[in-house]
């Protein structure tokens, strides 16, 4: 099980230009698994809106100043 000479990125056969990660190499099976990990946990974070995708606080009410009738000072 010597994988080592397959190349980490592959070209896709669908007529692309695009390129996809060899599960066959062992660092594209890590890549593999470690962006399914990643996405994973990412829309975790999103549906429960915790982290980073956390909303922000809600201001404080509005509080307007005293309104002082007379002369400033007194």
């Amino acid at each position: 099980m010597h994988h080592d000479d397959e190349p980490v990125f592959k070209r896709s056969k669908w007529g692309t230009n695009r390129y996809y990660y060899n599960p066959r190499n062992p660092v594209g099976l890590a890549l593999i698994v470690i962006t399914v990990l990643v996405v994973g946990t990412l829309l975790i974070l999103m549906a429960n809106r915790a982290g980073p995708f956390e909303p922000p606080p809600a201001p404080a009410p509005w509080n307007p100043a005293p309104v002082t009738t007379g002369p400033p000072g007194h």
